[in-house]
C-alpha cells in the first residue's frame, strides 16, 4: 500500500534524530508523526515564551528544535515517490515553515511564530482525526 509518508523505520529514526526518546520504539508510524506534530507545537510555544521573556538563547534552541522536527522529522518522512501531490504539497509547506521559523528567529518576530503555529494546527488536527477514525493506525 502506497502512502505519502515514508517507511516506519525511517520515521522512527527521524524522530530519534530530533531528540525525542520516550515511546519511539513501540509507537506506530501514525503515532510517530503525531509525536512530531506535538513536539513541533511545544517547541513553537517554548520559543514564544522565551521570546517574550527576552531569553535569546532559549528562543534560538526552541526555534531550532521546531525547524529540525519539520526538516529531519516531518519532511524527511514523506514518500515523494509514491505520495503524489499530497507529499509534494506537504514538502512545500514544510520548506516554507522552515524559512519562516528562521525569519522569526532572526527578526525576533512573534507574529511569524504565530503563523507557523497556525499553518501546522490543521495538519495536526487532521492527523489526530485520522487516528480516531482508524484506531488500528494509531496503535
Amino acid at each position: 500500500m502506497s502512502s505519502p509518508f515514508g517507511r516506519p523505520n525511517a520515521m522512527a529514526n527521524a524522530y530519534r534524530q530530533v531528540g525525542v526518546e520516550t515511546g519511539v520504539e513501540a509507537a506506530s508510524p501514525h503515532r510517530l508523526i503525531a509525536m512530531l506534530f506535538d513536539g513541533y507545537m511545544e517547541a513553537v510555544a517554548s520559543a514564544r515564551g522565551a521570546m517574550r521573556s527576552g531569553q535569546i538563547e532559549a528562543k534560538g534552541r526552541a526555534i531550532s528544535r521546531a525547524a529540525r522536527i519539520v526538516d529531519e522529522g516531518l519532511k524527511s518522512s514523506l514518500n515523494l515517490t509514491d505520495g503524489g501531490q499530497l507529499a509534494q504539497d506537504l514538502r512545500a509547506l514544510y520548506e516554507y515553515l522552515t524559512m519562516r521559523l528562521t525569519q522569526a528567529n532572526l527578526r525576533n518576530d512573534e507574529k511569524l511564530l504565530d503563523e507557523c503555529q497556525r499553518l501546522m494546527e490543521p495538519l495536526r488536527d487532521a492527523w489526530r482525526e485520522i487516528g480516531q477514525r482508524a484506531p488500528a493506525l494509531a496503535s
